[in-house]
């Protein structure tokens, strides 16, 4: 049998299943439950976060005979039917190759047929900042005044590209980004499944690579899986990304702390010698001096970093080392520097003077 990627492998089914979205979740449920249902919603977030899948979700449970909680049962003859990825009742659009006027026209027509078998027909129209202004002019009026039986699910990721006549007859919801916590543990319950051996700190580094979205860390995971032959370690881990080790990391910044000039550029040879992507390697420095700002600045500093106790040790005791103010300016030079490390002809180069400028407080000029 060939190999189903992990995110569309464990692609949420129901409600419950949904991880990182329990304000919309449950007021669809509550919408369901008390037969409130809107007919046209919004769905808008960063990709992956899980707007397509809610709304499939939401299709299914708003045509479920038993309906459990507001959530679909999956066992009615509707639930199972809608499965099906052709079912006549859940229509999807992919509004980035289907944004012509006459492709929303066709809706237009369409609207006007009854479901067949169900109580909704549901349109999940996705990307859908992509519709040119005729097309939404076309969608317009039907989206105002759709017929009792048809319910609107319109997606995207840039929501700020909508026209505000279309914002303002939709029923919206902001999807967040999944915190690292939410994802670890789901990234543990799916191991545990596929029989894949696993570390904490890997969960967290893989979790914190997937920078809040569902998808990005699945598929990050499942290429970490393969590559460590289902025993997921931190060094594996740190092998695939690309990414520093906390404790190079730290070596690194108290090299800069020190104003040791040459075991600094010796750090970065060794790194470069190492095969390490050094843009990524400035990110992690961005990232490192935002971390420890944030040691050193805030109370429940590892309910927001959350690293395992022994690296949250290590960050607190050298976060004292430094002045706020000079981690500001770490975190400004470093974050700069990403952009430019990755189309710059000596990547190695301005990654010296990038370190050198942060470390000693140079105001480097650009012309």
């Amino acid at each position: 049998m060939n190999h189903i990627a992990l995110y569309r492998k464990y692609r949420p089914k129901s409600f419950e299943e949904v991880i990182g979205q329990e304000h919309i979740t449950k007021t669809l449920q509550n919408q369901i439950l008390n037969n409130q249902i809107g007919h046209a919603y919004l769905f808008t977030g960063t990709r992956g976060t899980g707007k397509t899948s809610v709304a499939k979700i939401f299709a299914k449970a708003v045509n479920c005979l038993n309906p459990v909680n507001g959530s679909c049962c999956g066992e009615c003859e509707n639930c199972k039917r809608l499965e099906q990825e052709n079912d006549i009742n859940i229509i999807e659009l992919d509004a980035a190759s289907n944004n012509k006027v006459d492709d929303i026209r066709q809706i237009r027509d369409k609207v006007k047929f009854m479901p067949v078998g169900a109580k909704y027909k549901v349109y999940i129209v996705d990307e859908v900042h992509m519709l040119s202004d005729s097309a939404f002019n076309a969608l317009l009026k039907t989206l105002e005044e759709p017929p009792s039986y048809v319910i609107f699910i319109l997606a995207t990721t840039e929501v700020h590209k909508l026209p505000q006549t279309i914002l303002s007859r939709c029923v919206r919801f902001d999807f967040r980004l999944v915190s690292v916590e939410e994802l670890s543990k789901h990234l543990a319950r799916i191991f545990d499944k596929e029989g894949i051996k696993y570390d904490e700190e890997s969960l967290k580094i893989i979790a914190s690579a997937g920078e809040g979205s569902v998808r990005d860390t699945l598929s990050i995971a499942d290429s970490i899986a393969s590559y460590a032959q289902k025993d997921v370690t931190k060094e594996k881990t740190l092998s695939v990304l690309g990414t520093t080790d906390h404790d190079l990391i730290i070596n690194f910044f108290d090299q800069i702390h020190e104003k040791d000039v040459g075991n600094v550029l010796s750090l970065i040879d060794k790194i470069e010698k190492e095969g390490k992507n050094l843009a990524v390697f400035s990110k992690d420095m961005s990232k490192h001096a935002r971390n420890l700002l944030v040691c050193k600045s805030c109370e429940n500093a590892n309910e927001i970093l959350n690293l395992t106790e022994d690296v949250y040790e290590m960050y607190k005791q050298q976060s004292a080392k430094f002045e706020e103010k000079d981690l500001i300016r770490y975190m400004q030079v470093f974050s700069s520097a990403e952009s430019e490390l990755r189309y710059t002809l000596s990547v190695r180069l301005l990654l010296e003077t990038t370190c050198l400028t942060a470390m000693l407080g140079l105001d480097v000029k650009k012309n």
